[in-house]
């Protein structure tokens, strides 16, 4: 057993066993292999096994048990649920062509307002997107997207040219936990720009941030014209 190998083993143990619970492969209540026989599979120490399941539990993927083992958690039950939607399937579904294009796409460190929205260290690395979504001849949507390249290191040679930011993460990196944050702002100078409105015109903010157990995946902002965007969540009530 090669020990020096701990530190990239260590990510790809969490990255498959994340994979597997997100997918749903291991549904809520599964137990997950003991660690002695993680570290069999892996042909790791129990220690390097023990990290990687110490950061499940901390993401609220797994629940430790004492001499029992470690469980699939079962999801919290939410009032109402937001749904990551493509931008590109909402266009269409307005029978309008779509196209985006990036404005902006560059690798750099992170600024204390980077290190808040995506509660990372200051310094660390980002990279930091921005796109124009259309609906036909008309802006639809701009995209102002952080990524943490702690956590996705594969995001610094993206172009993100021939697919948008939003869903090039869902295919690399299965998120475990989102937050949404909903608000309205008058059109800045540069977002007017970007949306091709008049300037304090009113528009809709949807800002959203997700997680891996690896860590902070992504924060992003998009910005909608007031009359271009409708959010609808289902949701039932929770049991009593």
């Amino acid at each position: 057993m090669n020990q020096s190998r701990d530190p990239t083993l260590h990510q790809r143990i969490l990255s498959e066993i994340e994979g597997r619970i997100v997918s749903g492969e291991w549904p809520p209540g599964y137990r997950i292999p003991f660690e002695v026989d993680l570290a069999t599979q892996y042909d790791c120490s129990r220690m390097t096994v023990n990290k990687v399941l110490t950061q499940l539990a901390k993401a609220g993927l797994i629940e430790r048990r004492k001499k029992s083992g470690s469980f699939v958690t079962q999801p919290q039950a939410q009032s109402a649920v937001l749904e990551i939607h493509d931008i590109k399937a909402e266009v269409q579904s307005l029978n309008l062509p779509y196209s985006y294009a990036v404005s902006k796409k560059t690798s750099r460190k992170a600024r204390a307002e980077d290190s808040r929205r995506l509660e990372l260290p200051v310094a660390s690395s980002v990279v930091e997107v921005v796109c124009i979504h259309n609906a036909g001849v008309r802006p639809f949507c701009l995209e102002e997207r952080l990524i943490s390249l702690e956590t996705v290191p594969e995001a610094a040679a993206a172009d993100f040219l021939a697919v948008a930011p939003g869903p090039w993460l869902l295919n690399q990196v299965p998120w475990s936990t989102a937050e949404h944050r909903i608000h309205a702002i008058s059109a800045s100078a540069e977002v007017a720009a970007a949306l091709d409105i008049a300037r304090n015109t009113a528009c809709l903010v949807v800002e959203r941030r997700t997680w891996s157990g690896a860590g902070p995946v992504t924060h992003v902002r998009f910005t909608y014209p007031g009359d271009r965007h409708a959010l609808v969540a289902r949701f039932t009530p929770a049991s009593q």
